[in-house]
């Protein structure tokens, strides 16, 4: 698409449903998606596996939230030896940078040794959360960030969290398929709630985190 996009149109879009994406990292052009079927995660049933657990209580990484928002799209933009081509093209980064700036975009993110190993970024608007992307460079990284994701979103009031797409690395945490006019059921009440995403303070907290994020 030409048009221009700004931070405020990206966030209409989300409240309609929709979001952009692009074919490749090296095409600067985007085009917006509504998928027939909506990936959600629910945060009343959030499960976290046994083994994931064990990792979170470990404490292996320093979690830190919106510290470092453009390095952590960043590395979910770059490729590697497990990925050969991204989706995230050098607008998306500039786009969504913004909407950090605005209090909109945040990531959450594992640090180790100083070194950023893996995190998440999303969109925030009222009560609904939209998982964008995530990437580890260290074992369970992202994993552990979704779990401190959920957390937070559960703490702070969150009604709605929005992996965007089916997938067999999310099923795993109860990640369900929802169609589209279902979705927007789920999505309209979301958006006219008010939520705190600043609200948790306990990250250094690891049983706290997972008390909250497998709440029923």
């Amino acid at each position: 698409m030409t048009a221009t996009i700004t931070p405020q149109i990206l966030l209409r879009a989300y409240a309609a449903g929709i979001f952009p994406m692009a074919d490749d990292g090296q095409d600067n052009s985007l085009y917006w998606v509504e998928p027939e079927e909506r990936g959600i995660i629910p945060l009343r049933g959030f499960h976290v596996p046994r083994s994931l657990a064990k990792k979170v209580r470990k404490q292996d990484f320093e979690v830190r939230v919106d510290s470092d928002f453009d390095a952590v799209i960043k590395a979910c933009a770059a490729v590697s030896d497990m990925r050969d081509s991204t989706w995230i093209n050098s607008r998306i980064i500039s786009l969504y940078n913004q909407l950090h700036k605005m209090g909109c975009g945040h990531s959450v993110e594992c640090w180790q040794d100083g070194k950023l190993v893996g995190g998440l970024y999303g969109i925030r608007i009222g009560a609904a959360f939209f998982g964008e992307s995530m990437f580890s460079r260290a074992t369970d990284a992202s994993k552990v960030a979704l779990v401190h994701l959920v957390a937070r979103l559960k703490f702070g009031g969150f009604a709605l969290l929005d992996a965007q797409f089916t997938n067999d690395h999310l099923t795993q945490f109860g990640l369900v398929g929802v169609p589209r006019d279902d979705y927007h059921l789920m999505l309209e009440p979301a958006l006219g709630v008010d939520a705190e995403f600043d609200a948790f303070k306990g990250d250094g907290d690891a049983d706290e985190v997972l008390k909250l994020a497998r709440a029923g």
